[in-house]
């Protein structure tokens, strides 16, 4: 893992920057960036292209931004004012002018757009590829909802939910999307059919980060004989919120690869499909399920 250098962006701990690694043939170096981003798109957007610098710097061919990169407002009404058409604005702009600059496959987090309802948005991860092209677009499709306390959360009031659970084929293998709290529902991920990657951009909460983060990040890599990149939002931000970071990439059998606790920087790890195809063939797991027939025997007891 690589913190970034510091900036006037976010104050962070030096770290060497990583170079480019000999990997064996056949394995790809991915990475999921961590933020703490601010009110301000245009900043933003100037520390995430840093941080994608450093990560193509490093050898990653998929690069992953957070949840929120490009805006972690003062109000929760503050995204409605930036949202976007698709395939205007200058968020996806940039995204696709990063992809295409670097040559690298780039997962938008999420972004703000247009929504049916004029009060709110899609909360949306966009997939380029290495030509800057958008291939896939995810809308969010759990939102979050959490009231302990001093602390309430309620994404309903101003997303509005997506309804479409997205695949995209890369180059790197079957790629998943999904967004932060979806996480907590592993359906979606068995709805996806047999994936090779799951990218899960988050802006997790320190309360329930701390709680349950890591346990879901590896029981989804676990469940799904999948490798998980898991880029997040990670400290403090100007509306008072806490988020609680620990970006990380988990291979299919659970291990995490490599991890950042807090502040802006990097994670990076080697996807090996020869490893991947080894465990899931030592443990087919994926083909023993027998979850119809349970369903179908449970209804048909009900109608009894």
């Amino acid at each position: 893992m690589t913190r970034a250098k510091p900036s006037s962006f976010a104050k962070t701990k030096s770290r060497a920057t990583l170079s480019p690694a000999k990997d064996a043939v056949g394995i790809t170096r991915v990475a999921a960036i961590q933020m703490a981003s601010g009110p301000n798109v245009a900043a933003n957007l100037a520390e995430a292209e840093r941080l994608i610098g450093m990560a193509v710097a490093a050898g990653a061919k998929l690069v992953a931004l957070p949840e929120n990169f490009s805006l972690m407002g003062l109000k929760d009404t503050d995204k409605i004012k930036v949202r976007e058409q698709d395939g205007k604005g200058p968020m996806q702009k940039f995204l696709s002018a990063q992809a295409r600059k670097h040559g690298i496959w780039l997962v938008g987090g999420s972004i703000p757009m247009v929504s049916s309802d004029p009060d709110k948005v899609r909360n949306t991860c966009l997939v380029y590829d290495d030509k800057g092209k958008q291939v896939a677009r995810y809308d969010k499709i759990h939102l979050f909802g959490f009231d302990l306390g001093e602390e309430h959360y309620s994404e309903e009031s101003t997303i509005e939910p997506g309804n479409e659970v997205v695949v995209v084929e890369t180059p790197f293998g079957r790629l998943g999307l999904s967004i932060c709290y979806d996480l907590r529902f592993p359906e979606l991920y068995r709805a996806m059919g047999e994936i090779d990657l799951i990218v899960v951009p988050a802006a997790f909460t320190a309360t329930t980060g701390r709680a349950h983060f890591e346990t879901l990040i590896r029981a989804r890599a676990i469940e799904n004989l999948a490798y998980v990149i898991a880029p997040a939002q990670g400290g403090y931000h100007l509306s008072g919120r806490e988020t609680h970071g620990d970006s990380m990439i988990v291979d299919p059998w659970g291990n995490i690869l490599d991890r950042l606790p807090r502040g802006s920087g990097v994670v990076i790890a080697g996807i090996n499909p020869s490893y991947q195809a080894s465990l899931r063939k030592s443990l087919p797991a994926l083909k023993h399920r027998t979850l119809d027939c349970g369903i179908k025997g449970e209804l048909a007891a009900r109608e009894e």
